[in-house]
């Protein structure tokens, strides 16, 4: 899905283990397979619980947003760059991510698959 030039996008070969991951699929999604270590605000509940988002995210460092594919990612991107947050869309999303050989773990740590 493209949102075109006005959503800076990240590939996923471009993201080191420790970046910032904020993933918006929904809690189901989330369950099944997910990155290790991102941070969960499904887009539904987003502004309601950006509060979380800000004392997560590192201060001075970027927010790399990541969903299915892209597409929440990139209105959930496109509204944190209203508020001033340094953030990216992940280009492919979990797709992409769990393409390229990226670890995917459920919600019981064990592992996951992108649905």
């Amino acid at each position: 899905m493209a949102f075109g030039s006005q959503v800076p996008t990240v590939g996923i070969g471009e993201l080191a283990p420790d970046d910032f991951l904020l993933d918006v699929r929904e809690d189901e999604e989330w369950q099944a397979g997910h990155a290790a270590g991102a941070l969960h605000i499904p887009m539904s509940e987003f502004v309601s619980r950006f509060g979380e988002l800000t004392e997560a995210a590192p201060q001075d460092g970027k927010v790399n947003v990541i969903c299915r594919v892209g597409g929440r990612s990139a209105q959930v991107v496109m509204y944190l760059a209203q508020q001033g947050v340094d953030a990216v869309n992940v280009d492919g999303g979990m797709q992409s991510w769990e393409a390229a050989g990226r670890p995917v773990v459920d919600d019981k740590g064990q592992p996951g698959v992108v649905i």
